[in-house]
């Protein structure tokens, strides 16, 4: 996602590592305007989304292993809209 201030482009985030096995798709961003990282994870057979916050320094943890990185409450994923 990008916008555009006057000429500056600026990147909202940017995808750093995308993969797909066994019907879900697993994708890991960073954000350089606060240096953060998140988890996004779609399941296509139920056709659902979640997303989540993952420290920078466990980002590949994240990526490989998405479920294991989740908090015990669910009250940090972000609903994520269908496009």
């Amino acid at each position: 996602m990008e916008e555009q201030v006057g000429e500056l482009v600026v990147e909202h985030r940017r995808e750093l590592a995308r993969r797909v096995s066994g019907g879900i798709e697993v994708a890991l961003y960073w954000t350089p305007l606060d240096n953060s990282t998140t988890v996004e994870v779609r399941d296509f057979a139920y056709d659902e989304t979640i997303v989540f916050a993952v420290p920078p320094e466990r980002a590949l943890q994240g990526f490989y292993h998405p479920f294991a990185q989740l908090s015990t409450s669910f009250d940090e994923l972000v609903p994520v809209a269908d496009a």
